[in-house]
């Protein structure tokens, strides 16, 4: 006897089309699955084996051969297990199920061996594609129903062990539905966050900054002596950026959903990611990869902030691996049998002090030569610096001017983010863009024009600086931002010094 039931696979973060087949023939007992499998697909057999007798089913002492297809891509984890338990029991006709209704039904899931269904990673993912698909039914481990009815026009089924599964094939029309939910947004502009601008007095320079980056979706560096709260700063970004919208949670929910971080309750994410990896983190784990490739940190900061404190003390070859998404916004991983890309579009906001003593530029505290110094900051290079956007010195302060004082809080900053966003999404609203930072060059020459004089100011500015065609480019991105901060329609020279002086850590510091 035949059969064959759908289940989804993942390539990134995207789920693709697996169907599962069952055929028990004649011949010497034996349990065979083909189909280009890793190894712990193939241990579903044992798994199949175990779990039926402990539920009170009995494999046919024939052929029984399973195919995972297409045959050509390779299947890893476990989630194959309950399609491959379902296809076994339609062919051992312990359940008459309907050939015709099988084609829209999804089973998604891993087996345990007292037969109970287990909750498995990547559920998100793998729904959204079925849905797109037009699968009308998702069967899923009880545990990962709410994660999959999180996706619009879901039908999900709960399967709690094997014989559930058993009776739901028996009887689909008793397979109760869960529809998917819409939940509300935790990130509204009056949520409270840990860390506040409103507790890093002072530093109007490095608030102005902070601002511009969360609104025009720039990277940024803070640069200063140690203790004088750069770290504190990056911090606080979270606390004034818009909040989610449904598009940006589904996709960064995927990637935590691969990885299994989505918490129990939480089938989407409610809040801006910020990441904040080691300094010693390793390749792999900052950009991702594997030999089935998984998100690194750049990937779980997308839509959020990726964090890197201590700059000049990670490895330089891993900060040079985030050049190619820090422009593009994607990172593409290629191994052997498969090539996955994964988002990465995130704010990258570093903090590094100017020397390995941290107390640089006071000279009198400051016991490092010319020579430590450039060694120390030459760790970072050049091109990665050509892709920060924003560069603020953060300064030592008199406390005692500022001792009991509170500055301006992220809500009220967060209220000029939202609407120098809003001024964007409708600048923007004929482009594949949504904000300043995305731009390209097409767009940089339409949405940037100036006027004759400070086009000039523009040159000049270039030639003392050194700007590379690039550093143009991100001065007048940034020069746009701060102009719909200040609800400007045209960019003027107040924006172009402003933007400039966000440019000026090179020159001061590296050259």
């Amino acid at each position: 006897m035949f059969s064959k039931v759908n289940s989804f696979g993942l390539h990134g973060v995207e789920g693709f089309p697996v169907e599962v087949e069952a055929d028990i023939s004649d011949g010497l007992p034996a349990f065979i699955m083909v189909g280009y499998l890793s190894e712990e697909v193939r241990e579903a057999q044992e798994r199949i084996r175990t779990s039926f007798r402990n539920s009170g089913f009995r494999l046919p002492p024939r052929r029984i051969t399973v195919n995972l297809s297409p045959a050509g891509v390779r299947k890893g984890g476990t989630a194959y297990d309950l399609a491959i338990a379902a296809s076994v029991l339609i062919c051992m006709g312990e359940a008459p199920f309907e050939p015709g209704y099988l084609k829209k039904c999804v089973f998604i899931g891993e087996l345990g061996l007292d037969g109970m269904i287990k909750a498995v990673s990547g559920v998100l993912p793998r729904v959204y594609s079925a849905v797109r698909a037009g699968m009308e039914r998702i069967y899923l481990p009880e545990e990962n129903v709410e994660e999959g009815a999180a996706v619009e026009g879901a039908k999900i089924v709960g399967v709690r062990d094997l014989s559930n599964l058993a009776d739901y094939l028996r009887h689909p029309e008793t397979a109760g539905k869960r529809k998917s939910v819409t939940l509300p947004f935790a990130g509204s502009p009056e949520e409270e966050f840990e860390d506040d601008f409103e507790e890093l007095a002072g530093l109007p320079t490095v608030r102005r900054a902070s601002e511009a980056a969360a609104a025009g979706k720039h990277n940024i560096l803070y640069i200063g002596p140690a203790g004088t709260g750069k770290t504190m700063a990056a911090r606080c970004l979270p606390s004034i950026m818009p909040p989610l919208t449904m598009e940006e949670s589904l996709e960064v929910s995927k990637v935590y959903s691969i990885c299994g971080l989505l918490g129990s309750g939480a089938p989407l994410l409610q809040k801006r990611p910020f990441r904040s990896p080691h300094h010693g983190t390793t390749a792999r784990a900052m950009t991702g990869g594997g030999s089935e490739p998984r998100p690194g940190e750049i990937s779980l900061a997308s839509e959020g902030i990726l964090f890197l404190d201590e700059l000049a003390e990670f490895q330089p070859q891993v900060l040079d691996l985030l050049r190619q998404p820090m422009e593009e916004g994607i990172i593409t991983i290629t191994r052997m049998n498969k090539t996955v890309t994964f988002p990465a579009n995130a704010i990258i906001a570093a903090a590094m002090n100017p020397c390995k003593c941290g107390f640089y530029p006071d000279l009198g505290r400051c016991r490092c030569t010319p020579q430590q110094r450039q060694r120390y900051l030459s760790r970072v290079s050049g091109p990665f610096l050509d892709r920060i956007d924003i560069g603020v010195e953060v300064p030592r302060q008199d406390m005692g001017a500022w001792m009991g004082k509170k500055g301006e809080s992220s809500a009220s900053m967060r209220k000029r983010v939202v609407e120098a966003r809003h001024r964007q999404r409708e600048r923007f609203r004929d482009e594949t863009i949504s904000v300043n930072g995305e731009m390209g060059r097409k767009q940089i020459e339409k949405y940037c024009c100036l006027s004759a004089s400070d086009r000039q100011f523009l040159d000049r500015i270039g030639r003392k600086m050194g700007l590379s065609a690039r550093g143009y480019g991100k001065l007048l991105k940034v020069a746009r931002t701060l102009a719909d901060l200040d609800g400007k329609e045209k960019i003027t020279a107040v924006q172009l010094a402003e933007a400039a002086a966000f440019r000026s850590f090179e020159t001061k510091y590296w050259m």
